[in-house]
């Protein structure tokens, strides 16, 4: 397995600017160390440990204690594959979902809205896109009980 082929390249991008709407779930200070290819990130923290930013679920996770920590838990149980999405990303690579430049798989309908994490629930989408739209999304409901139905209005 190349580990590569379940990251996103993180050069180039204006992190700070992308994360924005995540500031209520982030700390105020981090390090993006590994973007997953659903834009799941993997952030250090000033004191050294290590969280994983689920943003289908808009949860924020301590997954271990430093970056060494880390390294050897990924190796644990179904770590790795919770944590870099490998057989999701495997079913949207053999299903010919390609990624472009500045994309993640993006959910059609969120998990936090009752989206499945499968292939059919997945597209290409723009990382600012993908940032924006599920940090608002979990802002605005994160404080709703389980089982809340939600209503959308689309503006034309």
């Amino acid at each position: 397995m190349n580990l590569s082929d379940y990251l996103l390249a993180q050069d180039g991008h204006d992190w700070p600017s992308l994360l924005s709407d995540w500031a209520e779930v982030l700390p105020g200070d981090f390090i993006v160390w590994i973007v997953n290819r659903l834009g799941d990130l993997v952030v250090v923290l000033p004191d050294g440990s290590v969280h994983w930013l689920d943003v289908g679920n808009g949860s924020l996770k301590r997954v271990a204690d430093n970056r060494e920590h880390f390294v050897s838990a990924i190796d644990e149980g179904d770590n790795a594959n919770e944590w870099l999405a490998i057989p999701l990303v495997d079913a949207c690579v053999a299903s010919g979902m390609a990624l472009g430049a500045g994309q993640c798989y993006g959910f059609k309908v969120p998990p936090m809205l009752g989206g499945a994490y499968e292939v059919s629930n997945l597209e290409p989408t723009s990382l600012a896109v993908h940032y924006g739209l599920l940090g608002q999304i979990h802002r605005q409901t994160k404080d709703l009980p389980d089982g809340t139905q939600i209503k959308f209005v689309l503006s034309p």
